[in-house]
Protein backbone atom coordinates (compact mmCIF):
# COMPACT_ATOMS: atom_id res chain seq x y z
CA UNK A 1 0.00 0.00 0.00
CA UNK A 2 1.35 3.40 -0.99
CA UNK A 3 2.15 6.06 1.37
CA UNK A 4 -0.14 9.11 1.06
CA UNK A 5 0.38 12.79 1.75
CA UNK A 6 -1.89 15.34 2.78
CA UNK A 7 -0.87 19.03 0.15
CA UNK A 8 -2.41 22.46 1.87
CA UNK A 9 -2.49 24.07 -0.95
CA UNK A 10 -2.49 28.22 -1.01
CA UNK A 11 -3.80 28.46 2.23
CA UNK A 12 -2.10 31.85 3.08
CA UNK A 13 -2.86 34.99 4.97
CA UNK A 14 -3.30 36.71 1.49
CA UNK A 15 -5.75 35.07 0.13
CA UNK A 16 -7.49 33.28 3.33
CA UNK A 17 -7.21 35.75 6.88
CA UNK A 18 -10.15 37.87 7.17
CA UNK A 19 -7.12 40.86 6.92
CA UNK A 20 -5.19 39.68 3.29
CA UNK A 21 -6.01 42.01 0.56
CA UNK A 22 -7.03 39.11 -1.92
CA UNK A 23 -9.17 37.43 0.65
CA UNK A 24 -12.35 38.90 -1.03
CA UNK A 25 -11.91 36.02 -3.53
CA UNK A 26 -12.90 33.33 -0.90
CA UNK A 27 -13.79 35.18 2.17
CA UNK A 28 -17.66 34.18 2.60
CA UNK A 29 -17.12 30.87 1.50
CA UNK A 30 -14.25 29.90 3.67
CA UNK A 31 -15.75 31.18 6.18
CA UNK A 32 -19.12 29.78 5.65
CA UNK A 33 -17.91 26.63 4.57
CA UNK A 34 -15.62 26.73 7.97
CA UNK A 35 -12.52 25.70 5.96
CA UNK A 36 -9.47 26.60 8.08
CA UNK A 37 -10.55 24.89 11.01
CA UNK A 38 -11.21 21.28 8.68
CA UNK A 39 -8.19 21.79 7.09
CA UNK A 40 -6.79 22.28 10.68
CA UNK A 41 -8.66 19.21 11.81
CA UNK A 42 -6.99 17.05 8.37
CA UNK A 43 -3.44 18.36 9.19
CA UNK A 44 -3.70 17.75 12.78
CA UNK A 45 -5.35 13.79 12.15
CA UNK A 46 -2.53 13.63 9.39
CA UNK A 47 0.35 14.42 12.36
CA UNK A 48 -1.10 11.83 14.35
CA UNK A 49 -0.88 9.11 11.82
CA UNK A 50 2.99 10.61 10.57
CA UNK A 51 1.32 11.17 7.47
CA UNK A 52 3.29 14.03 5.71
CA UNK A 53 2.17 17.59 5.71
CA UNK A 54 3.44 19.46 2.67
CA UNK A 55 2.56 23.25 2.26
CA UNK A 56 2.09 24.91 -0.61
CA UNK A 57 2.29 28.75 -0.78
CA UNK A 58 2.35 31.38 -3.45
CA UNK A 59 5.37 33.61 -3.35
CA UNK A 60 7.22 35.90 -5.12
CA UNK A 61 11.36 37.14 -5.13
CA UNK A 62 11.36 40.70 -4.15
CA UNK A 63 12.21 42.23 -7.76
CA UNK A 64 8.89 39.93 -8.55
CA UNK A 65 10.11 39.25 -12.37
CA UNK A 66 9.24 35.96 -11.98
CA UNK A 67 5.32 37.67 -11.32
CA UNK A 68 3.48 35.77 -14.71
CA UNK A 69 3.57 38.78 -17.26
CA UNK A 70 1.01 37.94 -19.71
CA UNK A 71 -1.24 36.02 -17.29
CA UNK A 72 -5.26 37.39 -17.22
CA UNK A 73 -5.90 35.79 -14.01
CA UNK A 74 -3.00 36.97 -12.27
CA UNK A 75 -3.26 40.35 -13.99
CA UNK A 76 -0.45 43.56 -13.14
CA UNK A 77 1.87 42.92 -10.30
CA UNK A 78 0.64 44.49 -6.75
CA UNK A 79 2.73 47.39 -6.52
CA UNK A 80 2.70 46.65 -3.34
CA UNK A 81 4.09 43.30 -3.94
CA UNK A 82 2.15 41.76 -1.21
CA UNK A 83 3.60 38.20 -2.51
CA UNK A 84 6.85 39.02 -1.67
CA UNK A 85 8.40 35.49 -0.29
CA UNK A 86 8.68 36.24 4.08
CA UNK A 87 6.28 38.61 3.85
CA UNK A 88 2.90 38.26 5.69
CA UNK A 89 0.69 37.52 2.79
CA UNK A 90 3.03 34.51 1.57
CA UNK A 91 2.62 32.74 5.11
CA UNK A 92 0.41 30.01 5.91
CA UNK A 93 -2.37 31.39 8.05
CA UNK A 94 -1.38 30.75 11.53
CA UNK A 95 -4.16 27.96 12.61
CA UNK A 96 -1.89 26.08 9.84
CA UNK A 97 1.23 27.04 10.58
CA UNK A 98 4.17 24.13 9.67
CA UNK A 99 5.74 22.43 12.34
CA UNK A 100 9.58 22.24 12.11
CA UNK A 101 10.73 19.68 9.34
CA UNK A 102 7.20 19.92 6.96
CA UNK A 103 8.01 21.18 3.70
CA UNK A 104 7.17 24.18 2.59
CA UNK A 105 6.83 24.29 -1.44
CA UNK A 106 6.85 27.80 -2.95
CA UNK A 107 5.00 28.38 -6.82
CA UNK A 108 4.62 31.35 -8.94
CA UNK A 109 2.00 30.23 -11.10
CA UNK A 110 -1.58 27.98 -10.13
CA UNK A 111 -0.09 24.85 -10.62
CA UNK A 112 2.40 23.45 -7.65
CA UNK A 113 4.41 21.38 -9.87
CA UNK A 114 5.28 24.04 -12.66
CA UNK A 115 8.97 24.95 -11.69
CA UNK A 116 8.55 23.40 -8.30
CA UNK A 117 10.61 20.56 -6.36
CA UNK A 118 7.45 18.61 -5.17
CA UNK A 119 7.19 15.98 -7.61
CA UNK A 120 11.06 14.98 -6.44
CA UNK A 121 9.84 15.35 -2.86
CA UNK A 122 6.97 13.37 -3.31
CA UNK A 123 9.02 10.55 -5.10
CA UNK A 124 11.65 10.55 -2.65
CA UNK A 125 9.43 9.87 -0.27
CA UNK A 126 7.25 7.04 -1.72
CA UNK A 127 4.08 8.82 -1.78
CA UNK A 128 1.65 7.45 -3.61
CA UNK A 129 -1.76 8.98 -2.77
CA UNK A 130 -2.11 12.84 -2.51
CA UNK A 131 -4.92 13.79 0.29
CA UNK A 132 -5.97 17.83 -1.11
CA UNK A 133 -7.24 20.67 0.93
CA UNK A 134 -7.04 24.53 0.02
CA UNK A 135 -8.36 27.17 -1.78
CA UNK A 136 -9.35 28.02 -4.37
CA UNK A 137 -11.19 24.51 -5.67
CA UNK A 138 -11.55 25.83 -9.16
CA UNK A 139 -7.62 26.68 -9.37
CA UNK A 140 -5.18 24.79 -7.51
CA UNK A 141 -6.60 22.22 -6.34
CA UNK A 142 -8.24 21.23 -9.85
CA UNK A 143 -4.81 22.27 -11.36
CA UNK A 144 -2.96 19.66 -8.70
CA UNK A 145 -5.39 16.71 -8.86
CA UNK A 146 -4.96 16.48 -12.60
CA UNK A 147 -1.62 17.00 -13.07
CA UNK A 148 -1.20 14.61 -10.26
CA UNK A 149 -3.27 12.39 -12.13
CA UNK A 150 -1.23 12.45 -14.62
CA UNK A 151 2.12 12.09 -13.05
CA UNK A 152 0.41 8.50 -11.43
CA UNK A 153 -0.52 9.54 -8.15
CA UNK A 154 -3.93 8.19 -6.60
CA UNK A 155 -5.52 11.87 -5.36
CA UNK A 156 -8.25 12.05 -2.65
CA UNK A 157 -9.90 15.83 -2.79
CA UNK A 158 -11.01 16.41 0.81
CA UNK A 159 -13.86 18.98 -0.84
CA UNK A 160 -15.25 20.40 2.66
CA UNK A 161 -11.21 21.62 3.16
CA UNK A 162 -11.42 23.52 0.52
CA UNK A 163 -13.17 26.68 -1.35
CA UNK A 164 -14.06 29.01 -4.14
CA UNK A 165 -15.92 32.45 -4.69
CA UNK A 166 -19.10 30.64 -4.88
CA UNK A 167 -21.31 27.61 -4.24
CA UNK A 168 -21.78 27.29 -8.04
CA UNK A 169 -18.00 28.01 -8.56
CA UNK A 170 -17.55 25.07 -5.96
CA UNK A 171 -20.68 22.46 -7.90
CA UNK A 172 -18.73 22.93 -10.64
CA UNK A 173 -15.46 22.45 -9.94
CA UNK A 174 -15.82 19.21 -7.67
CA UNK A 175 -17.86 17.74 -10.75
CA UNK A 176 -14.32 18.07 -12.64
CA UNK A 177 -12.62 16.78 -10.37
CA UNK A 178 -14.52 13.61 -9.70
CA UNK A 179 -13.22 12.99 -13.27
CA UNK A 180 -9.62 12.30 -11.97
CA UNK A 181 -9.97 12.12 -8.24
CA UNK A 182 -11.93 10.73 -5.77
CA UNK A 183 -13.83 13.53 -3.97
CA UNK A 184 -13.92 12.88 -0.14
CA UNK A 185 -14.27 14.46 2.95
CA UNK A 186 -12.09 15.27 6.09
CA UNK A 187 -13.75 12.53 8.07
CA UNK A 188 -13.91 9.99 5.04
CA UNK A 189 -10.36 10.56 4.73
CA UNK A 190 -8.49 10.97 7.79
CA UNK A 191 -11.53 9.23 10.45
CA UNK A 192 -11.23 10.48 13.99
CA UNK A 193 -9.47 7.73 16.53
CA UNK A 194 -11.54 4.89 17.15
CA UNK A 195 -13.96 5.55 13.69
CA UNK A 196 -13.79 3.75 10.76
CA UNK A 197 -14.11 5.32 7.32
CA UNK A 198 -17.25 4.65 5.76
Amino acid sequence: MSRSALLVLDMVNELVHPDGHYAHVCRVEVARRNVIERTAQAVERARSRNIPVIHVVLGYSSHYEDWPPASDLFGPPDPERRFTLGSWGTQVHERLTPEPGENVVVKQRVSPFYGTNLESLLRSRKIGTLLLAGVATDLVVLMTAREAHDRDFAVEVLEDATATGDQELQDAALLMLARTAEVSSVERALPAAGRVAA
